[in-house]
């Protein structure tokens, strides 16, 4: 399968949700494309953290997305 993005926003509540996957058994990847930039010589935006996860664990994961939203 692939993967799907389930976040788009600052860094901090990326990693706050990733957190929140992982402990759930459901493995991320977080894409930086603020340090990409950075690394590359523009500038960013304050939505540039993306987060990622298998499409196959997307049952497992949206409750804890939604409780995660839901919170903010």
């Amino acid at each position: 399968m692939g993967l799907m993005k389930v976040f788009s926003g600052s860094e901090v509540l990326a990693i706050a949700l990733q957190e929140r996957l992982e402990e759930a058994g459901v493995e991320t990847v977080k894409k930086d494309n603020i340090q990409s930039a950075r690394l590359g010589g523009f500038g960013g935006t304050d939505l540039a953290v993306e987060v990622f996860i298998q499409e196959t664990d997307f049952a497992k994961a949206n409750p804890v997305i939604e409780d995660f939203r839901m919170s903010l």
